[in-house]
């Protein structure tokens, strides 16, 4: 039924089925496909340690006499890519992986000191590295290694999650792409647990989806999801369920501006274009209401409106006659009518 510009739209089964759409939210193929980052691999702006053993104990070439072991710590790989290693000169770093970078390293430095051992180990750098930011225990910058080449190790890293993961949603930007999952599907499907890239941007934020409650209600405000799909029912329950002495049960409202595929679907039509302003009336009264308001998926933006009982209406028209006759008597008082 049509009135005015909206559709008035009596819940049943049908309409539940029609109008049961909730985020599909996932991350593209690209995203799920990529591989992990070998997190050997050393990159521009890494760091690395070198320790370097020399089989000579009178004139070592990079110590003191009598030192065998010289230690270079906190070696970082230069923007192109090069480290410097005395004796050895400008090396590439980038690209290898610590056991290739050894050997680079040996093969310039046995031609100087004999048979020299030579260790390299990839330390957390700017080369390989994602920001961590929103509702997790510490935000910050941190390295892809062994333990955080995924996006699961990643949030554990920086402390896991500090926001109820109901409601937990995780943002990732790579390059000029940005998708979002819900945690809790990170947590049930592996392919949701991504491998991360270098420069990947995480953000872990609350589901900002809410309803707006009014009428006979317990409370009349906007209200945030508590859960990833919220039916009739749950939100009426989240509002502190119906006033028991002004609430009309037969009168449940949910104002929406509805897709025209969904609306279509919902009239029986094919010719309407555009969002369409519906009215769906859920009647608790009814033997199948109740099924029906549990069925009924509640989305973003909706208005749920509770209407009030016919005795309360007439309560309200019986106080404002009441109120207009009082008001006459006292004037008529003052004027000594």
């Amino acid at each position: 039924m049509q009135q005015g510009d909206a559709f008035v739209v009596s819940v049943n089964d049908r309409v539940t089925r029609a109008t049961a759409v909730v985020p599909d939210l996932s991350f593209p193929q690209s995203f799920a496909a990529a591989g992990r980052v070998t997190a050997d691999r050393i990159n521009p702006g890494d760091v690395v340690n070198l320790n370097i053993f020399e089989n000579v104990k009178d004139e070592p070439l990079l110590s003191v006499a009598g030192e065998r072991l010289s230690v270079l710590t906190d070696v970082q790989v230069d923007d192109q890519g090069y480290i410097f290693v005395p004796y050895a000169g400008r090396l590439k770093a980038a690209g290898r992986t610590p056991d290739q970078l050894r050997a680079a390293i040996t093969k310039e430095l046995e031609s100087q000191t004999p048979d020299p051992q030579v260790m390299v180990s990839r330390l957390a750098g700017d080369g390989s590295t994602v920001s961590v930011s929103g509702g997790v225990t510490a935000q910050g910058v941190y390295a892809i290694e062994r333990p955080t080449r995924s996006l699961l190790g990643m949030l554990s890293r920086a402390g896991g999650v500090s926001i109820q993961p109901a409601v937990a949603q995780v943002r990732v930007t790579r390059g000029g792409t940005t998708r979002k999952v819900w945690l809790q599907d990170i947590y049930e499907n592996p392919k949701a647990d991504i491998a991360l890239r270098p420069g990947d941007k995480i953000v872990v934020e609350e589901d900002r989806r809410a309803f707006v409650a009014l009428g006979a209600t317990g409370t009349q405000t906007r209200v945030p999801f508590d859960t990833r799909t919220l039916s009739a029912i749950e939100a009426i329950a989240q509002v502190g369920g119906l006033n028991t002495y002004l609430a009309d049960p037969t009168g449940v409202f949910v104002f929406r501006n509805e897709p025209a595929s969904i609306a279509n679907k919902v009239l029986g039509r094919s010719d309407l274009q555009g969002d369409q302003r519906m009215v769906y009336v859920l009647d608790l009264t009814q033997p199948m209401g109740m099924f029906h308001a549990r069925d009924f998926v509640v989305r973003d933006g909706d208005t749920v409106y509770v209407t009030e009982a016919p005795y309360v209406q007439w309560q309200k028209t019986l106080s404002a006659l009441t109120g207009a006759s009082s008001a006459a008597d006292s004037l008529r008082s003052a004027s000594g009518g």
